[in-house]
């Protein structure tokens, strides 16, 4: 046999071979995968978005119902507490209710205006206080509220706002100029995060600090802002009663942007515009802002939900499938339906992870590594149960080998595709374009970058303390009807339903695609969890660094 011969054989062998270690492998998965049903998913998410789980608020009825619920599910799966001998993570949380006859007033010289909260402001403190004021507080136009040094950009250079409100632009220059070059183009950055802009107004110094609301760059109507922003607001507490926050955080409708820019003699657009170019400097509007909140403080506790699958010889190292179980509770504010039911958000990627155990339940033999199935709770309080777990980890970030997030399952049918968020950050991705061949799927990255998705969910703070976090989305490019028919879905739902008390369970809910998901994921997580290598971000990423000090740090 001649050379060529010969590797032609060792190659068809070595194909061989590696087909049937594949068809061996999916033997062993196919009870597990079969066992993720349409059906059972449906059943827990009606349960779980019914009236009787009264919103899924943290600290209240709702939340007792519902940590039970999945602790239960946990329990009939024989999977074992995950916090020791609990199936808890207790938080220490705050919970602060402003007082809702508020009216923001802003003076111009001599002349008032003032704006009602809700429907043309929004404000709320961070502070452990009963009572916080702005009064006669001088008013800075700092363009977009950013320090980026690695974009050169500085909107605070030579800026004192030390005592005064800082009046800001939604996402970031980026999108504004849609640049690619230039921060991410339309792709939203953390300083776009309206979390960063009042974050770091604070770092400055400042007293107050208001962002200015439009749709399409911040991805989301006024609508969803009131309804996040009145009512309670739950924090972590810290040990200086977050006083070193601003005292009053909030939003302003555009159009009450426009009256404030009209009564100082500036027009709106064109310092819009002027924002997002380099040389940009901060503007004295020439006004004064005044407003109380007055609080109403409750201490309170609120609760993670965490269950164990040991591993079999690698049980030290394992791999998180998290979920946030929480939503906005009841609102006795309004009229008809008070309930936000949060059915697509997130019952459904909370009944994912009871779906998810029993397939790793179904394996002949239980998995090297351990599987982590973590509920986490006040996510849409800001990712607070995320943040906590991540910063009080269970399981050593060091051994923790990657985060799987599952928020708002897919609901429209099977699809060609399956979005990742945050596309390129890191090897998970290899993992996700590897399961998805096998369904004969292609990946694709986020198409709407510039809504800052990557930020907005919980694997967020496990990636800032390093750990590979994958969040995937459903595609777009449904298999009978294309993608503008499921991007015009979305969109309504995003208009329609998205934080309001009409995200309400729909028998007629297409869930095939989801299973198809879910499935996905599970080979994802199978696969990790039979490895011994670790998966790292990309080079160029943000987190990469942490991840390999921390790493480097085991080894010691």
């Amino acid at each position: 046999m001649n050379k060529k011969c010969f590797l032609s054989v060792i190659s068809l062998v070595l194909l061989v071979l590696f087909f049937f270690g594949c068809a061996k492998e999916d033997q062993k998965m196919k009870p597990a995968l079969e066992s993720i049903t349409a059906e059972e998913l449906s059943k827990d998410v009606e349960i779980l978005s019914s009236d009787e789980f009264e919103g899924r608020a943290p600290a209240s009825e709702g939340e007792e119902k519902t940590i039970n619920f999945l602790k239960e599910e946990f329990q009939k799966l024989g999977l074992k507490p995950g916090n020791g001998d609990s199936f808890f993570q207790e938080l220490p949380m705050v919970e602060i209710t402003a007082g809702p006859v508020t009216k923001l007033e802003i003076k111009s010289g001599k002349k008032s205006m003032f704006f009602a909260y809700g429907d043309e402001f929004v404000g709320v403190t961070l502070r452990v206080v009963e009572k916080v004021s702005l009064v006669d507080s001088e008013m800075v136009f700092a363009g977009y509220g950013i320090v980026a040094p690695e974009y050169n950009w500085n909107d605070y250079e030579g800026l004192d706002v030390r005592g005064k409100t800082v009046v800001m632009l939604v996402n970031d220059p980026g999108f504004a100029t849609e640049d690619p070059e230039f921060f991410k183009g339309r792709a939203m950055t953390y300083y776009g995060r309206w979390t960063y802009k009042f974050e770091e107004a604070a770092r400055q110094g400042a007293e107050g600090a208001l962002i200015i609301h439009e749709t399409e760059p911040a991805a989301y109507p006024w609508g969803v802002v009131k309804n996040g922003w009145t009512g309670p607001q739950f924090n972590l507490t810290s040990e200086d009663k977050n006083l070193s926050r601003c005292a009053v955080e909030g939003w302003v409708t555009i159009k009450t942007a426009r009256k404030l820019f009209e009564s100082a003699s500036l027009n709106y657009d064109e310092i819009k515009t002027a924002s997002a170019k380099h040389g940009f400097k901060a503007i004295p509007l020439g006004l004064k802002a005044s407003v109380t909140l007055k609080n109403k403080l409750r201490q309170s506790k609120s609760n993670n939900v965490i269950a164990l699958l040991p591993g079999s010889d690698r049980a030290d190292e394992c791999i998180i499938y998290m979920a946030h179980w929480d939503h906005f509770g009841i609102d006795p504010a309004l009229e008809g339906d008070q309930i936000y039911n949060g059915a697509l958000d997130n019952a459904t990627g909370t009944a994912a992870l009871i779906e998810l155990a029993e397939a790793f339940t179904k394996l002949e033999s239980p998995p090297s590594r351990s599987i982590i199935f973590l509920a986490v709770t006040a996510e849409e309080q800001g990712l607070l149960g995320s943040k906590y777990y991540a910063t009080h980890p269970v399981y050593p970030p060091a051994k923790t080998v990657a985060a799987i997030n599952m928020d708002s399952l897919n609901i429209y049918g099977k699809m060609k595709d399956i979005t990742i968020i945050g596309y390129g950050n890191s090897e998970l991705d290899d993992y996700v374009e590897a399961a998805a061949a096998e369904q004969g799927r292609r990946v694709r990255p986020n198409a709407t970058p510039e809504k800052g998705s990557f930020y907005r969910s919980d694997h967020f703070p496990f990636a800032k303390q390093g750990i590979p976090a994958l969040y995937t989305s459903s595609g777009n490019d449904q298999v009978e009807h294309g993608e503008d028919w499921t991007l015009a879905k979305k969109e309504k739902y995003t208009a329609e339903n998205y934080h309001k008390p009409s995200d309400e369970f729909d028998p007629n809910w297409d869930l095939s695609g989801a299973i198809e998901d879910l499935r996905l994921l599970f080979r994802v997580g199978y696969k990790l969890s039979m490895e011994s290598t670790f998966p790292n971000w990309k080079e160029g990423t943000e987190f990469k660094a942490k991840r390999d000090a921390d790493m480097e740090a085991a080894k010691k």
